[in-house]
């Protein structure tokens, strides 16, 4: 049975510049839930220390201590937060068959495509990673046209209304010009973008001081 608010404030082990922490803060936010953001300095090793390995022994952020519950990896902290506090799980994560896999698919997607095309070009610029910079690039824009796709025929990345695909998709595609990746020629996803940060509760992502592509 769903709870509507947790006993005390979830702590939510993070990075500022972080997509994959953000949309965690955002969910929650989306919520109404309290939750104290707790930075962790990445690029200082602050994810490396004995302490927070013991949280995520991948060393990766976020990270959530909800009570005695201790959870890693962003989208399966979407899903517990959707199980566990959501009013209508069913409203974020659909029960019907076609509908939960559509959710997946998108989850799929912001770990695989996104991760390795606009989050990781955002990654080359802001944190000099080296790896092929137009070959990272091409590859974005490759599932951004996908995406411009779907979003034609629909106003959300799963449905009508908005879901975990859109909330796990959300941050590194609204901050793809960070990493040189221009999403002038995406006029649907635009407006996706401009339909998610519509949401009551919604919770912007801190933004770079590096000016790239628009």
């Amino acid at each position: 049975m769903n709870t509507s608010h947790p006993a005390q404030p979830i702590r939510v082990y993070g990075a500022s510049l972080s997509g994959h922490s953000h949309r965690v803060r955002l969910f929650l936010s989306l919520l109404g839930l309290p939750f104290e953001a707790i930075e962790i300095d990445v690029r200082a090793g602050a994810n490396r220390t004995p302490e927070f390995l013991r949280r995520n022994a991948f060393g990766q952020v976020p990270v959530i201590e909800d009570g005695d519950v201790t959870l890693a990896d962003s989208n399966a902290i979407l899903v517990y937060l959707n199980e566990r506090y959501a009013a209508d799980p069913g409203r974020w994560h659909p029960r019907d068959p076609v509908g939960a896999a559509q959710v997946q698919r998108w989850l799929s997607v912001a770990a695989g495509p996104l991760a390795s095309g606009p989050a990781t070009a955002r990654v080359i610029m802001l944190f000099g990673l080296r790896k092929d910079a137009a070959e990272i690039i091409a590859r974005s824009h490759a599932l951004l046209r996908v995406m411009d796709g779907e979003l034609a025929a629909c106003p959300f990345l799963a449905g009508a209304s908005a879901t975990l695909a859109d909330i796990a998709n959300y941050s590194y595609v609204a901050h793809a010009p960070e990493g040189n990746v221009s999403l002038a020629d995406y006029p649907h996803v635009r407006e996706w973008l401009a339909r998610i940060e519509a949401l009551p509760g919604f919770l912007p992502m801190a933004a770079s001081r590096v000016g790239l592509a628009a």
